[in-house]
């Protein structure tokens, strides 16, 4: 989203997000997860409050992170964290909804890829009222599987942002669910950087022979 509109990641208004995410829960007919970043604030109550707005966009599910955007301090204190966690539990509950809160530790995407924290995190992000578990950055299968063995039964989502595994070993690994961040993104932005390079480069237009077939794009939209 945020590239869509010539901004950096996690350079977003709160507002652009909420119209983002209802234009997205209005246009297709199957659960939508958003990426709620860090709540848009700080403050537990603060959190809250934006949460409630979001569960009223029409969205399945959202996350709420604890890193802080500091490098000299990347993660949220661990209580601080955790009341986040909480105050989001809570506001959904009142929202009369039932969006699925995914609670994100982000220690190993942010230089801090202490195992050990990380579950203490999840844990008790999972004892907060969180429904599904989730440590971005983590590549090691091994150390998958003792996350998911340490906040069972709550399911655990992983990140898979390049070649490191796949369906078959995470889904014997215990994990529940896969997200792919930004990845078909960026893997979408190579094959266009490498055709547009091609053309500044060599004048020629070779690379355009791959593109998906506009037939197949506009079937996959319904007709106004």
């Amino acid at each position: 989203m945020a590239w869509s509109m010539a901004r950096r990641d996690n350079a977003v208004s709160l507002e652009d997000v909420l119209s983002h995410l209802r234009s997205i829960a209005d246009s297709v007919d199957i659960p939508v997860n958003a990426d709620f970043e860090g709540g848009f604030a700080t403050d537990p109550a603060d959190v809250a409050a934006n949460v409630t707005r979001a569960t009223a966009t029409g969205i399945a599910g959202l996350s709420i992170e604890d890193s802080t955007g500091n490098d000299a301090r990347p993660l949220i204190e661990f209580p601080l964290a955790v009341e986040r966690i909480r105050a989001a539990r809570q506001a959904i509950g009142v929202s009369g909804t039932e969006v699925v809160l995914t609670a994100r530790s982000e220690g190993f995407i942010v230089g801090c890829p202490d195992l050990a924290e990380t579950i203490r995190r999840l844990t008790a992000f999972a004892e907060a009222g969180a429904d599904c578990l989730y440590a971005p950055g983590i590549r090691s299968v091994t150390d998958i599987a003792t996350v998911v063995q340490a906040v069972a039964p709550k399911p655990v989502n992983v990140l898979v942002g390049s070649d490191f595994t796949t369906v078959a070993e995470l889904s014997a690994a215990g994990v529940r669910r896969i997200s792919v961040g930004g990845a078909l993104a960026r893997a979408a932005y190579g094959g266009f950087l490498e055709v547009a390079r091609e053309i500044a480069v060599h004048g020629t237009f070779a690379g355009l022979t791959r593109g998906v077939p506009f037939a197949e794009i506009n079937s996959a939209f319904p007709t106004v």
